[in-house]
């Protein structure tokens, strides 16, 4: 029998926010024809589509060259670039009236930030969840959190932090966006599919916020979407809800680049100019659109900030960042230049592999767990059932080492190899076994 995964220690809970990646937003408007494309282009040229707009001496901390180049019309991304995506908290305090949601308001705390780079010489797409109670340092304070960045001083300072936090990794432009978008975007495209993973249900009168959703799949409305993006209460706080957000992400990737949603377009565009603040221009979204739309599933990677959570005390409610960790994933998906760091051979037996079954069926993940020892793997971990039925097995670079779930992959023989942040926090890789298994270890094969 197999140990049970170390558990790390649950945030304190804060208020609830926003949670919301518009980064898909760009991938449903790369949809259609070049000549729709054309269209769109020109529909959206010209001036950034700014709600604020600034300071000259702000505008230097975003790398101001163009994104895009093309003909006719049809902008195509000319370099990496990395765009910061800043979700602004969905409810603000008002002394006289109690919480009152946020409607056209760009300011304040952020509970969702998100950097994001589109790199047409990898052909890659890669998001790194920033959580909002991130330890940095802002204007002298050691103690601030991530998300007060933005409050302080606009996506400028935001920006300015998050590259810090990173290592120097070089931001290009910024998005914010105003949560009340969540749901006309949601609706206008009629709804996403996802597969609640289990019941999500909270109440705070404080703040009007009743969230109430049965486990299994259903398509979500926009204020069910919503909700579904604002938990935070399954014991994981801020962390468990980039998880639920990053597997939004992929529903929303798969399910908005159909034909039947080039008629919402309009919709889609008035959801845009009402509650996105950018210094992006249109040919610029657009070019990051269409990019986005032809990025494959595998090469659309989504990490968590690498650390963990604070010991008890001053830092009990703070997510620890790890440098070290950080710059290596700064420099393999970010673009960072460090010479000094080398790749690392792999050992295989110090890989921390979490097992976790989603066919039911008996034998599953011993079968995986044999096999993988007899490979050369020792750290080998068995993880509850996974709530979804999956026909292909995942393998999820959980830490964002894409060289490690490789090599679990090349060791299984089969699989799909995923970076994302939706497996065991702890684990280097997840195996998320499907019913493929069978024609590979299964006895008789």
């Amino acid at each position: 029998m197999t140990p049970t995964p170390t558990r790390v220690a649950p945030a304190k809970m804060r208020r609830r926010g926003a949670s919301w990646l518009w980064l898909t937003l760009f991938t449903f408007l790369g949809l259609g024809s070049a000549a729709a494309g054309a269209g769109l282009a020109i529909f959206l040229q010209g001036a950034p589509l700014q709600q604020r707009w600034l300071s000259q001496e702000e505008a230097k901390t975003f790398f101001g060259e163009p994104l895009a180049k093309g003909f006719f019309g049809v902008p195509q991304l000319s370099r990496p670039v990395n765009i910061l995506f800043l979700g602004i908290k969905v409810l603000a305090l008002d002394p006289q009236a109690g919480f009152q949601k946020r409607v056209n308001d760009f300011e304040g705390l952020t509970d969702t930030m998100i950097l994001a780079r589109f790199d047409p010489v990898t052909d890659t797409v890669t998001a790194i969840s920033l959580p909002r109670d991130t330890q940095v340092l802002i204007k002298s304070d050691p103690y601030s959190k991530l998300n007060e960045a933005n409050a302080k001083g606009g996506p400028a300072l935001a920006a300015e932090t998050v590259s810090t936090l990173m290592g120097g990794v070089p931001i290009d432009r910024y998005v914010r966006v105003n949560p009340m978008g969540v749901e006309a975007l949601v609706d206008a495209l009629g709804g996403i599919t996802v597969n609640v993973p289990k019941d999500l249900k909270y109440q705070d009168d404080s703040q009007h916020l009743y969230i109430n959703l049965k486990a299994g799949l259903q398509k979500l409305n926009g204020k069910q979407a919503l909700h579904f993006l604002l938990f935070r209460q399954d014991g994981l706080g801020d962390i468990g809800r980039i998880q639920r957000q990053q597997i939004f992400m992929r529903a929303f990737q798969e399910q908005a680049l159909t034909p039947q949603n080039l008629t919402r377009l309009p919709q889609i565009f008035a959801v845009i100019k009402q509650y996105v603040d950018t210094n992006l221009t249109g040919e610029e979204l657009l070019a990051l659109a269409r990019f986005a739309q032809e990025t494959s599933r595998e090469k659309f990677q989504m990490i968590l900030l690498p650390g963990q959570f604070g010991a008890a005390g001053r830092l009990a409610s703070y997510w620890i960042p790890d440098p070290t960790r950080i710059q290596m994933v700064a420099v393999q998906h970010f673009g960072l230049a460090a010479a000094e760091l080398t790749p690392r051979e792999i050992s295989l037996a110090q890989i921390e592999v979490v097992l976790q079954d989603s066919t039911g069926e008996p034998g599953t993940v011993t079968a995986v767990t044999e096999h993988l020892l007899k490979a050369g793997y020792q750290r080998l971990y068995r993880e509850v059932p996974w709530h979804e039925t999956l026909n292909q097995t995942v393998i999820i670079a959980q830490q964002g080492n894409v060289q490690a779930a490789q090599a679990v992959r090349s060791a299984l023989g089969f699989g799909e190899v995923r970076v994302d942040s939706t497996g065991v926090l702890n684990s280097d890789v997840t195996v998320r076994i499907g019913r493929d298994w069978r024609f590979h270890l299964a006895p008789g094969n």
